[in-house]
């Protein structure tokens, strides 16, 4: 599979977009689909990332059922262009991108999912802009200060957590591939072309990545913590929400799953097996399945939560997942 004049993968209904938004900045993003509700997909923040990266597998299938799918790529990431650092650093810009990008395509009502560094902003888009969110799916990140910083070096250190090599890119596109193979359990899914378009993406915005997440993300400002807590604001909020955490995150043990599903009683959790951090890569169709039939339906099937590994480590919430 050859990359395209852009640099991006190319897959049959997944068509390259372009929109400008305020302060001079060129977003570039991925759709599929031309009617039906809208979903947006925000991928995750390793160096690299894209919306092609992240949902290649699942905006197609989504859109081959009834829906209209938007995959930006986020400040510093993909193709996207911030020439004049519009966005500041950290939460606050990737919300405000997220929001002025659906105000410029009309979206005023979607569903939204995020991975990793996405599903951070998914839970901040959420807590900012509750009214334009339909239902909401979580993939291996983090949900604000529902959980500490403390508490999830308690569970690290508890679980005897090593960090895998996710910082080591080097330029080349073999520390691209040292770094997927820490985020993604089905190895297979690491193509040559895949890593052709990281490698170009990633080293076309090295300085801009350490803007936006080598430096914004690990340190949030104080603006940043007051604008987007979660405690009292997520963990109560009655927009219908899954989250899906594999078993196999090497990057976020899933012990920190669990603490995480604690502080969240009205999120329905799954915990798939051969699943890593990039579960949607891992588990195509298992996720896409579930993804289709929640944002349609509202609720996941028995068949398809018992497949995705639906938690038993509480209640199952009854509104989100058919009865047996």
């Amino acid at each position: 599979m050859a990359l395209t004049e852009e640099g991006i993968l190319c897959i049959p209904g997944f068509l390259s977009r372009w929109v400008r938004l305020p302060g001079g900045v060129m977003a570039h993003y991925m759709t599929a689909g031309e009617t039906g509700p809208a979903v947006v997909l925000l991928h995750g923040g390793i160096i690299g990332s894209s919306g092609m990266a992240g949902w290649r597998f699942m905006a197609p299938f989504l859109a081959a059922n009834g829906f209209r799918v938007y995959c930006p790529d986020q400040p510093s990431f993909g193709l996207t262009r911030d020439p004049n650092g519009y966005y500041e650093p950290g939460s606050a810009g990737h919300v405000d991108f997220c929001h002025d990008f659906t105000t410029a395509l009309g979206l005023d009502r979607f569903h939204l999912s995020g991975n990793s560094m996405g599903c951070n902003n998914t839970v901040n888009y959420v807590v900012a802009h509750p009214e334009r969110v339909i239902s909401y799916a979580l993939i291996a990140g983090g949900i604000g200060d529902l959980v500490s910083e403390e508490e999830g070096q308690e569970i690290r250190a508890k679980v005897n957590h090593v960090m895998p090599p996710i910082n080591v890119f080097d330029g080349t596109k073999e520390s691209m591939k040292t770094m997927m193979e820490a985020i993604i359990y089905r190895v297979e899914a690491i193509g040559d072309d895949l890593l052709e378009m990281r490698t170009r993406a990633a080293n076309d915005h090295r300085e801009a990545y350490m803007r936006h997440v080598g430096r914004g993300f690990m340190a949030p400002t104080v603006a940043d913590k007051s604008r987007f807590s979660t405690k009292g604001r997520l963990d109560t909020m009655p927009i219908p929400a899954i989250y899906l955490y594999g078993k196999q995150d090497v990057l976020l043990p899933v012990e920190l799953g669990y603490l995480q599903e604690d502080r969240c009683p009205n999120i329905q959790f799954f915990y798939p097996d051969e699943c890593g951090h990039q579960g949607q890569t891992d588990q195509p169709d298992m996720f896409n399945q579930v993804y289709l039939e929640f944002f349609r339906d509202g609720q996941v099937s028995r068949k398809s939560a018992d497949w995705a590994g639906v938690s038993t480590r509480r209640p199952e919430i009854a509104a989100f997942v058919a009865a047996g």
